[in-house]
């Protein structure tokens, strides 16, 4: 799953009129990089969730088929559902899992035919160096296991591995993920590994402006 909903406020203007899955970096727009690095490494099933100005992007990918790719198109409106409700609207498309999702607003060469999810645990998160502008990180590792509190902390990247069961009491509605995570971890059954190649959260018009400047 692609998660494409959100508004992106702190993109602002840059995406009064274009949603920020279709921003560029060098000339290609940062959910067609996501769609074909999924279908390079096998995941051809691909769900994307819509709301902020979605038909723009279900006009720009369609079908997947020049991808070769199956999109399937998971509808938020009126309002996006956060990523937690989001992820639980698109479950009947992702069942029975595990599934693999991938923040749509993100810049990276994360090889995703390597993501994988032992048999005792409900989630694995990605977790990558702190940029300059989240130096506080959000979760720690431990002997390969993501933990809510830890000396030395990481950022969650938007890439994951989930089941179904991890979302198993939730309903239909707006919710956000990390109260389902903190949960997970607590249960000891959220693996994690760190990813130290590149990645990017494009989540300002200056990040997006530097990072198209880079070699």
């Amino acid at each position: 799953m692609i998660l494409a909903a959100g508004r992106g406020e702190r993109m602002r203007p840059l995406t009064d009129a274009t949603p920020k899955p279709l921003l560029r970096v060098r000339g290609e727009t940062l959910i067609e990089r996501h769609v074909a690095g999924l279908t390079s490494a096998g995941i051809k099933r691909i769900v994307i969730n819509l709301a902020w100005l979605g038909p723009q992007i279900r006009e720009y990918l369609g079908d997947g088929a020049r991808f070769g790719a199956a999109i399937t198109y998971s509808e938020e409106t009126p309002q996006a559902l956060e990523t937690g409700g989001g992820i639980v609207r698109a479950l009947p498309y992702l069942a029975p899992g595990p599934f693999a999702v991938v923040n749509g607003d993100i810049y990276t060469d994360f090889p995703f035919d390597s993501l994988a999810l032992a048999g005792d645990r409900d989630a694995h998160l990605v977790l990558a160096p702190n940029p300059v502008h989240h130096r506080q990180g959000d979760f720690g590792l431990e002997q390969g296991m993501a933990l809510a509190a830890a000396a030395v902390r990481h950022t969650f990247t938007g890439i994951a591995v989930y089941r179904a069961a991890f979302f198993s009491d939730c309903s239909d509605g707006v919710f956000p993920l990390k109260p389902l995570l903190l949960r997970s971890m607590a249960a000891k059954r959220c693996s994690g590994e760190l990813y130290a190649g590149l990645w990017e959260d494009v989540g300002t018009p200056q990040r997006l402006e530097e990072l198209n400047r880079k070699p």
